[in-house]
């Protein structure tokens, strides 16, 4: 045989074995079990979330996923983790608008480029915000409550699960919006702050519905309205804002699932694929909304788009607002 030709042969023959393998690496995934990073502490909404998906997910994938918390300095720790991990689709977690909208808006720098450094694979859910009172507030609708503002500014006060955190920033929005001064107060996390509602220590809070829910139909907060464009229906005698008088005025917590920046588009494609039908089980959805979080499917463009839109729309708020966190 001559030279040239077993060198082809040779050649031919590498090729041929590095391509099936290629295939069948992608074919095959996933073969081992996949991460989900929490970047938030067990029990919460975030780990919630990921907990009842992540079953679902594992039934359909054939493989475990298992849910990972690596909580702390709002959610960039976790985010990190995930920007940092290899892109083989073994790692992957929930990121949220404070980790994408929020952040960038608020810190110099940050360890991850929220733009840059993570593959889109879909939505999770939104949790609607509402404007909550404590049940003698004078106030018994919004514009009630504005007139409040209004008259005595920075006499009334709204709670916080802290500085930049969604509850904030939506309060931020309000006020922008109606050119009213409020007292924000920030606690550390979302339960303390409920608690002096509660107690009477504060005036206001907008809050997310699935650690408030219990709270609001046991009468211990009342709320003036809810901030989506429909009634839901878990508080079916809640106005919207649009129909308390603040049109335009809409505000959510929401989550979604992300990789590593270069994923290859077969894994993410089923991983979307697969992530679709957990939001679409019945008995998941069901347990997801009867705690006030709407399933939010999409597409990976989809939710490139979204995440996009929502960095634009906070981080004007932000700037505006004057919010810095380091």
């Amino acid at each position: 045989m001559h030279k040239r030709s077993l060198l082809q042969l040779l050649a031919a023959a590498a090729f041929a074995a590095a391509v099936p393998a290629t295939a069948q690496a992608q074919a095959a995934y996933p073969h081992q079990p996949v991460r989900w990073v929490v970047p938030y502490a067990p029990g919460g909404t975030t780990d919630v979330i990921a907990r009842q998906l992540a079953v679902r997910m594992g039934q359909t994938l054939g493989q475990p996923v298992v849910a990972d918390n690596k909580p702390g300095a709002a959610s960039i720790i976790g985010a990190t983790f995930i920007a940092r991990a290899a892109p083989d689709g073994y790692t992957v977690g929930t990121v949220d608008s404070g980790t994408l909208a929020f952040n960038p808006a608020m810190y110099a720098s940050l360890t991850y480029d929220a733009q840059k450094d993570f593959s889109w694979i879909g939505g999770l859910g939104k949790m609607p915000l509402v404007l909550a009172v404590h049940p003698s507030f004078p106030a018994k609708n919004v514009q009630e409550f504005l007139a409040l503002a209004r008259k005595a500014p920075g006499a009334v006060s709204s709670a916080s699960s802290g500085p930049g955190s969604p509850l904030h920033v939506a309060l931020e929005l309000f006020k922008q919006k109606t050119q009213t001064d409020i007292l924000h107060v920030a606690y550390k996390g979302s339960a303390p702050a409920l608690q002096d509602l509660m107690a009477g220590q504060v005036n206001s809070m907008f809050v997310d519905l699935p650690p408030s829910l219990s709270m609001i139909r046991a009468g211990k907060v009342r709320v003036l309205a809810i901030a989506t464009p429909e009634r839901l229906a878990i508080l079916p005698d809640v106005p919207t804002m649009a129909e308390a008088g603040v049109p335009g005025f809409e505000a959510y917590a929401w989550q979604v699932l992300v990789g590593p920046a270069g994923l290859p588009a077969p894994v993410v494609e089923r991983l979307n694929q697969d992530l679709g039908a957990a939001l679409a089980h019945a008995e998941t959805r069901a347990k997801l909304e009867e705690i006030g979080i709407q399933p939010m499917p999409m597409t990976p463009a989809q939710l490139g788009s979204f995440v996009a839109s929502e960095q634009k729309l906070w981080s004007g708020v932000i700037k505006a607002a004057n919010i810095r966190l380091d």
